[in-house]
């Protein structure tokens, strides 16, 4: 599936890691600071914020463990090239959306269904409450759990949970911190670029 919600044919449907799967990392410099990319076979599976060598480190070893393979830095990949493309383009304003194969291998259930659908429905510049997608998902009344599916995004960013805040206004919880949240909204068009 592409950030879109377009089923590809990497496209994974379980929601089990394979033994040996290889899994391809690599750290990329943002405007938003640094982002650890991974990469399966299968296609994208996570994009982790504020990516110093001590959440590096963490992330790649959570990785390891959930997909039960040692992922591999290798930021000259083919598994990477394209999603490091992508958001490269997108911080300079040159893409809107991503059209990338996922690998949903690291979540399921009601999370994989909200998130889907926030990938192929909530559109770049635009913005969703958390009841609003707790009802496209036929759950209305779930924005709580809405809210705990976005905490557990594997793929920030280009899944854009930074798309999804409050219905009175206020801007909700972000995992990547609220300030980077105010930056992809801003860059999306949604809020003012900051003063400073």
């Amino acid at each position: 599936m592409n950030a879109n919600g377009q089923e590809t044919a990497g496209d994974s449907a379980s929601g089990d890691g394979a033994a040996g799967v290889t899994v391809a990392w690599a750290v990329v410099s943002t405007d938003i600071g640094p982002l650890l990319l991974a990469a399966t076979d299968d296609g994208l599976v996570n994009v982790v914020f504020h990516a110093t060598p001590a959440v590096r480190d963490r992330a790649v070893e959570r990785l390891g463990s959930r997909l039960g393979t040692e992922p591999a830095e290798d930021p000259g990949s083919p598994l990477l090239a394209e999603p490091i493309r992508q958001l490269k383009a997108y911080f300079a304003g040159e893409r809107r959306d991503f059209d990338l194969p996922l690998d949903w291998s690291l979540i399921s259930g009601f999370n994989r269904q909200v998130l889907r659908e926030l990938a192929a429905g909530v559109p770049f510049g635009s913005v969703v409450g958390y009841g609003d997608l707790a009802g496209r998902v036929g759950q209305p009344g779930a924005a709580q759990a809405v809210g705990m599916a976005m905490g557990a995004n594997p793929l920030p960013v280009v899944v854009p949970c930074h798309r999804v805040v409050e219905s009175d206004g206020g801007i909700g919880g972000f995992g990547g911190g609220l300030e980077t949240k105010r930056q992809l909204l801003a860059l999306e068009g949604v809020l003012p670029q900051p003063l400073f």
